[in-house]
Parts: structure tokens; sequence; C-alpha cells
């Protein structure tokens, strides 16, 4: 399956959980919610993926966590806050460019409509 489809299909998923659940429930529910709807629609997710980071020679091994990684290549960063913030997309790029992957959508389900947070982030870097 074409990356764009895997990216289709979560928004999908992402849709229907926030128009049926609508915004104020924890990120973590969310989370499970949707890892859950991803798998029905016959998906692997990872939830929580460890991310190191190397600089210099040295190893952060849990510098940072993916939320949900489908089909080890897109990942999916999730949000649940009322107030949107330039860092969010700019986390996502850095868990982009670290795990090497092209493709990732920041879902923040703490806006009124699953549109206003929903956000596509493309790595076009790619480390040697």
């Amino acid at each position: 399956m074409k990356i764009e489809e895997l990216a289709s299909i979560a928004v999908d998923c992402g849709f229907k959980l926030h128009k049926d659940l609508g915004p104020g429930l924890l990120e973590s529910v969310y989370e499970v919610l949707l890892a859950e709807s991803l798998r029905e629609r016959g998906l692997s997710v990872a939830r929580q993926v460890p991310l190191p980071i190397k600089y210099k020679g040295v190893v952060v091994d849990n510098a940072f966590r993916i939320d949900l990684l489908v089909e080890d290549r897109l990942v999916i960063e999730l949000k649940s806050t009322e107030r949107d913030s330039a860092l969010y997309p700019k986390q996502l790029l850095t868990y982009l460019r670290l795990s090497n992957r092209s493709l990732g959508l920041l879902m923040n389900f703490g806006q009124e409509t699953f549109k206003q947070g929903v956000q596509r982030v493309v790595n076009n870097h790619y480390a040697s």
C-alpha cells in the first residue's frame, strides 16, 4: 500500500473518531482508539515507538517517542489541546528526519473540528 493511501485511511479514521467523540478527551485516549481503528482497517500500528537521537557519537536512546507508527512508514503525532502551536509541526518534522521517514500527520483532537486540527508534514531532508 502506498503511503498516500495509508495517510488517507488515517485521516478518515481520525475524522470519524473526532466526529463521534468530539474534542476534550486526553491525548492517550485518542491514541488508543485511533490505533484500534487503524488496526480494524487491517493496518499494523505501533504505539509509543522510541526514537533515539545520535549526535557527535553520543546516543540518547529514548530521546523522543512516536505516538503512532503505521505500517512502519507513516508517523502520526497526536495532540489534544485547544491552542495550536507552531512547535507541533516542527516536532513532527524532527521525528521524520530522525527516523528517515517521508510523511507524517499531526492530529490535534482538541480543535473544534477535525479539519482545523489535522496537518500533513513532509520530510524532504534525508540524512546520508
